[in-house]
């Protein structure tokens, strides 16, 4: 199969779908310090919708931002059979965005090491990983991009409970597994939903993956499509998820590591709040986002 690069389109209803996604990007960045002066930002393009997308806002900031940070695109062309490997070369050259293709067969490896049957993606991730964190420092990359979204982190949060016995979620920003490396998640913010408008209406160049992509048996396809129908049933509550995240109350938890409960006198210094009617604030996630200093 051929693949042609698609005209890439710019129209008003274009900009209508950017505008908020940059608005909540540049939230995320500014409230966890993602991006600062002088950072060398090595972007990670696998052809998919949401790197393609975090690459035009990263671009975007680069030129409005009041801080100046560089933007260089890195591919890792795992050896995947039928992978159209000029498409990616192609369209950064069309972008002028300085870009490096990584060439190692991590697919053949896990192609061999993975039973028939079981999900690719845990040994997939980590050769992934391990790759482009070399690559970051023989570039001098300051933070790595990554373009996992809201409900990417949502979907980690409800994996890691269902199937780890673990709160646990996918932070916005941490350091590398080899703690040479700083990741950065600027689209931590913006819902999968959005993303797909922008990308449909920009017609970019998909590239289908091979391995997690044609897995049908995936336990986060099954928490993503009970994730999708909570939102259908009730509009704004992956939001409100979202928005837990950032307001934890660890004496109301079960974890004796962050909270301790053996030392609780007989009278609290701040009174007892457990039966206290619960709050539920009005204010959506998000909502009313002013201009952000970010944004220029």
């Amino acid at each position: 199969m051929t693949h042609t690069l698609p005209p890439q389109t710019s129209s008003p209803e274009t900009h209508k779908l950017f505008s908020p996604l940059v608005k909540g990007a540049a939230q995320a960045i500014t409230d966890y310090r993602m991006i600062e002066e002088g950072d060398r930002v090595m972007v990670c393009l696998s052809g998919g919708k949401d790197s393609y997308t975090l690459l035009d806002i990263l671009l975007h900031l680069q030129k409005r931002a009041p801080i100046d940070f560089e933007v260089v695109a890195v591919n890792l062309d795992q050896g995947q059979p039928g992978f159209p490997t000029h498409v990616l070369p192609e369209y950064l050259t069309r972008l002028g965005v300085p870009f490096h293709i990584l060439t190692e067969d991590t697919y053949s490896i896990v192609k061999e090491k993975t039973p028939e049957g079981k999900t690719t993606c845990a040994l997939c991730s980590r050769l992934r990983r391990g790759i482009l964190y070399r690559h970051a420092r023989e570039i001098g990359a300051t933070k790595i991009a990554l373009g996992h979204h809201r409900d990417d982190i949502l979907e980690t949060l409800f994996m890691n409970m269902f199937f780890g016995a673990r709160l646990k979620a996918m932070p916005p920003k941490l350091q590398s597994d080899d703690g040479t490396n700083v990741v950065i998640r600027p689209l931590a913010y913006l819902a999968e939903s959005e993303i797909v408008r922008y990308a449909e209406a920009k017609n970019f160049p998909i590239i289908p993956c091979n391995l997690c992509g044609s897995q049908e048996n995936l336990q986060r396809k099954v928490v993503g499509e009970m994730l999708e129908g909570w939102e259908r049933a009730h509009p704004g509550r992956l939001q409100n998820v979202l928005r837990s995240l950032t307001r934890v109350t660890p004496s109301h938890l079960l974890d004796r590591d962050l909270f301790d409960f053996a030392r609780l006198s007989v009278q609290p210094a701040e009174g007892d709040r457990g039966f206290d009617g619960e709050e539920y604030p009005e204010r959506e996630f998000l909502a009313g986002l002013s201009e952000l200093g970010m944004l220029g």
